[in-house]
């Protein structure tokens, strides 16, 4: 049995499974398919979650399991099980060949085996041990939210997920990979009240493969960071829709390119023929001003790997230049589907997912202004200090509360307003960004998609768009 065989956090780990895992793909080829991968994963999970001034929840959750792909010309066929013995994987390559119901058994060539093992777990196996408890971890949250003051503050929370995984990629093409990643995020979040007025506010923080960063959260600089963000809004009065000039600022400013651009240059958005940038590689799609690019190897970066959800190690995708499409964010199927070239961006949750094409740390580039230059350059406008949450179409039709935010005035921020909500279309919108800031910095996120919920950084510097519809009262 496989389960026996498994040594989860030991030099062993990827090594053990070799015979029985090319004997099980050697059977996918037999059976017809053009390529079969498996992956297989063990994870340890945790979530905290402190409330005034005691821990309310402490979630724990653990994994292990596998997900079988296959495909035949351009189609594939997904089952994922947590029967890990011979039998177990042998059956779920039979499932996903007869749900593509294949019939030719002729292949273009035979699995010849493994390559050579790659190992990415050198210097992570001490991982699991070196992470906080659960009771340092408990106490440092009761401490934050006990650091935030009390004046008309009603709500006072702490969170913290530890996300700790395992994985051995193996595939027909010769792909043979073990990993180990380690995923750390910390928020706080406030609502503060008096009498009619109200106002909320939020920070996050996290990290990727630095098993001590929780530790090093100042707490204490948070706390006063969302505290006087929820104060500024609470007596704000609410702004006057209409079309504006609007200067967004830097780090989590960069989830409204992440959601209404970026998963538009994803190839699962050319397979279902939603984006309208489809056909436009080589084309001006936005200002001269912007550069975006999309990335797995920031050390220390939420959305950094060693190694995609495929086998491939990442790469530095610069998708555009100056204004200009350059490149699509691709995985196995897109690059099967729609001839873009992988960019080792084949993601997924877990093992219960197929990897699909998904963003990793994505962001624009620093431009040459600085902040001070991109609100003078406005008589008449909003500034966007933090962004709240939003909802983004098929096509890329957005919209996204702006948690805090400043009235432009003569080229001068004045007073705070609240209820203003950035409302447009990525492709009209990304003409618009005419200046960016020198000030570039990026944040952690969580980004839900066909291959379910993965760690992504957003991030961009202060950035000006010439025009947007913004609503209020």
């Amino acid at each position: 049995m496989l389960s026996s065989k498994i040594k989860y956090c030991d030099v062993e780990f990827g090594k053990c499974n070799k015979d029985l895992l090319e004997e099980v793909i050697s059977y996918g080829i037999s059976l017809g398919a053009d390529f079969v991968e498996i992956f297989l994963e063990n994870s340890d999970n945790s979530t905290i979650l402190a409330e005034e001034d005691c821990i309310t929840s402490v979630s724990p959750s653990f994994g292990k399991g596998a997900g079988i792909r296959i495909f035949k010309d351009k189609r594939d066929g997904f089952v994922s099980t947590n029967d890990l013995t011979k039998k177990g994987l042998m059956g779920s390559v039979s499932q996903a060949i007869e749900m593509l119901d294949i019939s030719d058994k002729k292949n273009k060539e035979l699995f010849r085996g493994f390559n050579e093992l790659k190992d990415y777990t050198a210097t992570k196996k001490t991982w699991i041990d070196e992470i906080p408890t659960i009771n340092e971890i408990s106490e440092k949250l009761i401490q934050s939210t006990n650091s935030l003051q009390k004046n008309k503050i009603i709500v006072r929370k702490g969170s913290y997920s530890r996300n700790w995984q395992e994985v051995i990629i193996a595939s027909s093409d010769g792909t043979y990979a073990t990993d180990i990643r380690l995923h750390q995020t910390v928020g706080l979040n406030v609502i503060a009240s008096d009498a009619q007025y109200r106002s909320n506010g939020s920070r996050r923080f996290g990290s990727s493969g630095m098993p001590n960063e929780f530790r090093l959260w100042d707490h204490e600089k948070a706390a006063n960071e969302v505290y006087e963000s929820t104060m500024n809004m609470l007596y704000a009065d609410y702004v006057e829709a209409g079309q504006m000039p609007v200067v967004l600022a830097n780090k989590f400013g960069g989830v409204i390119f992440h959601e209404a651009c970026g998963h538009l240059l994803e190839t699962t958005q050319i397979e279902r023929g939603t984006t309208p940038f489809k056909d436009k590689l080589n084309q001006k799609i936005a200002h001269e001003s912007l550069t975006a690019i999309d990335e797995g190897i920031s050390a220390g970066s939420f959305g950094s790997l060693s190694v995609d959800d495929e086998g491939m190690e990442p790469e530095k995708s610069i998708l555009i230049k100056d204004g200009v499409l350059k490149k699509f964010i691709s995985d196995r199927a897109g690059e099967i589907r729609t001839g873009h070239k992988r960019t080792g961006s084949g993601r997924r949750q877990n093992y219960s997912f197929a990897a699909a094409s998904r963003m990793r740390n994505t962001f624009i580039a620093k431009g040459e202004y600085s902040k001070e230059e991109l609100i003078n350059s406005i008589s008449d406008g909003l500034y966007c200090k933090s962004m709240g949450g939003g909802s983004v179409g098929a096509t890329g039709q957005f919209n996204f509360a702006v948690e805090e935010g400043y009235l432009i005035k003569n080229g001068k921020l004045t007073k705070p307003v609240k209820g203003a909500t950035l409302i447009g279309d990525a492709k009209e919108v990304m003409p618009k960004i005419s200046m960016c800031g020198n000030d570039l910095e990026l944040a952690p996120g969580f980004c839900g998609s066909i291959s379910g919920s993965v760690n992504v950084t957003v991030g961009q510097p202060h950035i000006k768009v010439d025009s947007i519809t913004v609503g209020g009262r």
